[in-house]
């Protein structure tokens, strides 16, 4: 039996996180570490390798990017919309970045789902944009700032409401 290479043991998980990296710019070593229970220890040494190698960065903010994309303010929203994603990874089939303002698109049971970042005063905007994609047939979670923005959101599609606090942690909401 031919003996491995390192390249080849961990070659697919080293790419796995330079595609996470560059899906979800600013994601924490703890969200990365929630992407692959089990393999923290391996999360932990793959970084440092492309780090060393200069393939991402990890910025003041703790966040990883592409190298040569640290960003002067990162995309909290993204940062906060992966914590969302971590909620459901069990279930989820599928994952991608979306565009304004939806961060994550996964699939789930044969269900698309969106999480929809509407930041504090963009309460308008997101209910415009959104409400102009009236049939797609998403579930939207709205990552929202506060929970006071809550009243001010209406679009087609929205299943619940979310926050997530500096921790990582995650409060859903209902509107009503």
């Amino acid at each position: 039996m031919p003996l491995r290479t390192r390249a080849e043991i961990y070659g697919k998980e080293a790419a796995a996180l330079l595609q996470e990296v560059s899906l979800y710019p600013g994601i924490r070593r703890e969200q990365m570490h929630g992407l692959h229970p089990g393999k923290e220890t391996t999360v932990h040494n793959l970084l440092a390798h492309l780090e060393r190698q200069g393939r991402i960065a990890e910025a003041e903010d703790g966040g990883f990017y592409p190298y040569g994309e640290c960003p002067r303010a990162p995309d909290s929203g993204m940062v906060r919309a992966v914590w969302v994603l971590l909620d459901f990874l069990d279930r989820v089939e599928f994952h991608l970045p979306g565009d304004f303002p939806v961060k994550i698109v996964f699939f789930s049971g044969g269900e698309m789902y969106e999480v929809v970042h509407a930041a504090e005063g963009q309460e308008a905007l997101v209910s415009y944009a959104m409400g102009r994609n009236k049939e797609d047939g998403s579930r939207r979670i709205v990552l929202v700032d506060g929970p006071g923005q809550i009243p001010l959101l209406d679009f087609p599609g929205i299943i619940g409401f979310c926050t997530v606090d500096s921790a990582g942690d995650v409060s859903y909401y209902k509107k009503g």
